[in-house]
């Protein structure tokens, strides 16, 4: 009979001794099998993987804190620009202001300028006009004051001597007329 065959009238649940020492040892067997050979493969895998995630995280941490390095410095710079544009806007408002001022003080000059020009010119323009009146109203009254007297005044020092008594005594009445107007 064989061993490994079950008999009839034994119980089924229970395995052949044979059997189960054969399994034992097949076990055993494939058990050093696998923990020699399979699970330092799975081990080595697994510190593989273990090593890139590691790595990938920390290349990603590395990552982060340079991309939150580069954005402080973003910012900073940012600040920064906007600090000097606000000088530079002040600057500017500044030296317009200075402008400003330097072409109203300029204006205000040319303006006193053309002004003093303007009088010196009517000063002069008086004096002329003073002076043709003052001849032609001597020559109006030496003729009519020769016409009066009936005598002839061409004689240019008496005629000159006339005409300034004339115009004498009408300033003095003139300086009267605007006194007692005041």
């Amino acid at each position: 009979m064989n061993t490994f065959l079950v008999p009839m009238a034994e119980n089924p649940l229970i395995p052949a001794w044979g059997e189960l020492i054969v399994s034992i040892v097949f076990i055993l067997i494939l058990t050093y099998a696998i923990a020699k050979f399979v699970v330092p493969m799975f081990e080595k895998t697994y510190s593989e993987r273990t090593a890139a995630i590691q790595g990938g995280l920390e290349k990603a941490e590395k990552a982060q804190a340079e991309a939150d390095a580069a954005l402080t410095e973003y910012r900073a710079q940012l600040a920064e620009a906007r600090g000097e544009a606000a000088k530079i806007r002040e600057d500017a408002k500044t030296q317009g202001a200075q402008i400003i001022a330097e072409m109203r003080e300029h204006a205000q000059a040319e303006a006193a300028r053309i002004a003093a020009s303007a009088r010196a010119q009517l000063e002069a323009e008086r004096s002329q006009v003073v002076h043709q009146l003052r001849t032609e109203i001597g020559s109006l009254a030496t003729t009519l004051a020769g016409r009066i007297v009936g005598e002839s005044l061409e004689d240019d020092e008496r005629a000159r001597r006339t005409v300034d008594r004339f115009l004498a005594d009408l300033e003095d009445s003139d300086d009267a007329t605007s006194v007692g107007r005041s």
